[in-house]
């Protein structure tokens, strides 16, 4: 009974999700260290028979969980056909037991010819759009490579509110030369335009980037400080709390009831298939954390699902403990924190209760209720945190 519980608890207490990745872009972003790729011609025939026979597979294994998200991201794919999502969807709708309220979020470029598929998105399933602005200034877009304009962006995002009744926007900050006051008056221009989600995320250098080649060449200039990206962050927090939106993930804030679900499956340490080239899967078999991954490259991911039907290059049991240590950081992200139990019952070791209090003395760290969670100080420190926590 005690495995049969640990087999379930991820999907039911944390939730399930599915995740399909589309590969493919317009262009590669400078700073984009995700798996996509540009290509010339894309079999849509082959790759829909793929992504059905993977979805298959997925649903033939997992069919008596119950969904509650589908997240579609990449890549670019809102240069996916909009029949080719409604066909995936009702492959997804056939193979599962769906929620009442399915959240089925997309990723969509701000582009003219993406936003006019908005609609088509919508009546093919899409309930959620999450649209990558990533700046509303033209010379930051031009510099992070971006093929649209801010003037776009924002028509963009304006298609999207009249598409569907959910809609998030990302910007990036503590960019090139960007200010304190120049970020100030970019983020109040757009909480003007009342989001219900914001993702704020700051720049990072990821290694494999045309930006990590160019910082070691010395050619990626006028990166902020430590002094400048914290007064970045803290003025973050505080503008978005002052417009109402809750920071209920270090990079993400919300109105209540418009936080992703999606998302909040992989921080709440739940369950969730991936398919599609590099996709990742946390799933629980019989008391056992699993963890999958796809084969990276689209034609190598294309091949293996035509001719073995198993897209995945990576199925590993995680071990005695690590179910526990990917909760804990994963958790600690959100404002909810994490649940004591749960951390031991997934094998944790449990928080050193003379640790947690010095971190709640420090103003670090909250204890309620069982819960254990990070203050926003305690969250700009995460980082440095967690070796005293795990």
């Amino acid at each position: 009974m005690a495995e049969r519980q640990a087999d379930l608890e991820n999907w039911r207490e944390a939730g399930f999700g599915l995740y399909l990745h589309w590969p493919f872009c317009a262009a590669k972003c400078p700073y984009c260290d995700f798996n996509s790729h540009v290509v010339d011609n894309i079999d849509i025939d082959r790759w829909s028979a793929a992504y059905l026979s993977e979805i298959a597979r997925l649903g033939a294994a997992l069919g008596d969980r119950v969904l509650g998200s589908v997240f579609i991201g990449g890549g670019t794919p809102s240069m996916m056909p909009p029949r080719l999502v409604e066909t995936l969807l009702e492959a997804v709708v056939r193979h599962w037991r769906v929620a009442n309220a399915l959240e089925v979020t997309m990723e969509a470029n701000p582009t003219s010819s993406d936003a006019r598929k908005f609609r088509d998105f919508a009546a093919a399933g899409v309930t959620r759009l999450s649209v990558g602005l990533q700046a509303i200034d033209d010379n930051a877009l031009r510099n992070l490579g971006r093929l649209h304009d801010a003037r776009e962006g924002l028509a963009a995002y304006e298609a999207a509110c009249r598409a569907v009744e959910r809609v998030s926007f990302d910007l990036i900050y503590a960019r090139q030369d960007q200010t304190l006051c120049a970020w100030q008056e970019e983020l109040a221009q757009a909480l003007a335009l009342e989001p219900s989600h914001l993702s704020l995320y700051q720049l990072t250098i990821e290694e494999g980037t045309v930006f990590h080649e160019r910082l070691k060449r010395g050619r990626l200039r006028g990166l902020p400080g430590e002094d400048l990206s914290v007064a970045l962050y803290e003025q973050t927090l505080a503008a978005c709390a002052e417009a109402g939106l809750r920071n209920y993930e270090i990079s993400n804030f919300a109105r209540e009831g418009a936080e992703s679900q999606h998302n909040l499956v992989y921080w709440r340490g739940g369950d969730y298939g991936g398919i599609g080239p590099g996709a990742h899967g946390r799933l629980t078999f019989d008391g056992q954390r699993w963890a999958t991954r796809s084969a990276m490259m689209p034609g190598e991911w294309l091949r293996r699902v035509e001719e073995s039907g198993d897209g995945d290059d990576i199925r590993e049991a995680l071990g005695e403990g690590e179910a526990a240590e990917e909760y804990l950081l994963m958790g600690l992200r959100l404002s909810e924190g994490i649940d004591q139990t749960r951390y031991r019952r997934l094998g944790g070791s449990g928080l050193q209760p003379e640790i947690v209090d010095t971190l709640v003395t420090d103003d670090l760290c909250w204890k309620k209720d069982g819960r254990v969670g990070l203050t926003g100080k305690g969250r700009m420190l995460m980082d440095s945190l967690l070796p005293h926590l795990s």
